[in-house]
């Protein structure tokens, strides 16, 4: 793991470096390029923040309003037909919103229940699984102006699905 930060603390400065000294080799203008870029950074930030500020909302209304326990209310019978714990219900419909909740509820499964439990594994394994299906649509789709979104949420959704369901699978065959 040294190795491994030893060489990533070296090979970010040395991509800068090699590409100053080739832009300087062509005689382009690398510290005016740099600032045009960083301007075109700040720019799709300030682009992005209606979109992240409507996300974050949503989601601190979900999480106030009882949805949330309502969900998990509502999937606990079938959940405990299956011998898959209630508990790890909040994770699964957390993780295709946003990843810092997905990894907050993460932390408290494994502070809870430890690292080496069922659930402590299977949060791990269901973090792992897929990615944050609406963030990204969200950001990525919100900073190119891309409108219709319909068909990649569905399949953004249906992945995240599938990957809990083989993360419980997987969990399930090697640890339950």
């Amino acid at each position: 793991m040294e190795f491994i930060s030893m060489v990533s603390m070296v090979v970010i400065p040395l991509f800068v470096l090699i590409v100053l000294a080739i832009g300087t080799y062509k005689k382009l203008p690398t510290y005016d390029l740099f600032v045009e870029g960083g301007k075109e950074g700040l720019s799709m930030a300030v682009s992005l923040l209606p979109h992240l500020l409507g996300m974050l909302v949503s989601i601190a209304i979900f999480r106030s309003s009882g949805v949330l326990d309502y969900m998990i209310d509502l999937f606990a019978p079938i959940l405990s037909f299956v011998q898959i714990p209630k508990d790890i219900i909040p994770l699964a419909l957390t993780k295709p919103i946003s990843g810092t909740a997905a990894l907050a509820v993460t932390a408290d499964l494994i502070k809870s229940f430890g690292p080496d439990s069922f659930i402590g594994r299977l949060a791990s394994t269901m973090q792992g699984s897929s990615d944050t299906t609406l963030y990204v649509i969200t950001v990525y789709f919100g900073s190119v102006g891309i409108k219709k979104m319909g068909d990649a949420l569905k399949v953004g959704l249906l992945t995240d699905l599938i990957g809990i369901i083989i993360a419980i699978m997987i969990i399930t065959i090697l640890f339950g």
